[in-house]
C-alpha cells in the first residue's frame, strides 16, 4: 500500500547558506558598519550578536529573507529572549526539528475531519499517512499544504 510521511526537517546546507547570506548582508549595509553584528551557526541554533537590541530585530528580519531565498520556512524558527551582555547584545534563533505531538495530533484530526479514505498514525516526531490509492493520498497533500 502506498504511504507518505508528514515530517518538518530543515536542511543543514540551506541553514547555512542562509547563515553565510546574512553575514555578508550585515557586512555590507551602511547601518552596521563599525558593529559587531555577526550571525554564527551551531547545529540548528544561530547565534545573533548586535550592539543594541533594535540591530538584533533587524538581523533577524535579514536572517528570514535569506531564509526565504534559501527555501528553509521561517516559521521553523524559534526566536529566544535576548540578553545583553557588556555591550553587546546576544540572542539565539533554534530550529525545530520534527513535529510536536500537538501539531501531529491536529494533522491526523484535520485528515480524519475530511473523511479520506486513508489510515494515519503518529510515529515519534512524523506522521505517516497510508492509503489503497495514490490518487486519495495525493488529495491529503494537497489539503495539507492548504491547510499550511
Amino acid at each position: 500500500m502506498p504511504s507518505f510521511d508528514i515530517a518538518s526537517e530543515v536542511d543543514i546546507h540551506n541553514l547555512t547558506n542562509a547563515v553565510d547570506q546574512s553575514n555578508r548582508v550585515v557586512n555590507t549595509r551602511f547601518d552596521f558598519k563599525g558593529t559587531e553584528a555577526s550571525f554564527v551557526r551551531d547545529e540548528l541554533t544561530v547565534q545573533l550578536t548586535a550592539d543594541a537590541e533594535f540591530q538584533a530585530e533587524q538581523m533577524i528580519d535579514i536572517l528570514r529573507a535569506a531564509l526565504i531565498k534559501c527555501s528553509v520556512d521561517p516559521k521553523a524558527m524559534q526566536i529566544q529572549g535576548g540578553q545583553a551582555s557588556g555591550k553587546l547584545y546576544k540572542q539565539s534563533v533554534v530550529f525545530k526539528n520534527g513535529l510536536e505531538s500537538d501539531l501531529a495530533k491536529k494533522i491526523v484530526k484535520l485528515i480524519k475531519e475530511q473523511k479520506f479514505k486513508v489510515q494515519t498514525q503518529i510515529q515519534g516526531e512524523q506522521v505517516r499517512v497510508t492509503g489503497k490509492k495514490r490518487d486519495d493520498l495525493q488529495e491529503v497533500m494537497a489539503m495539507l499544504r492548504e491547510a499550511d
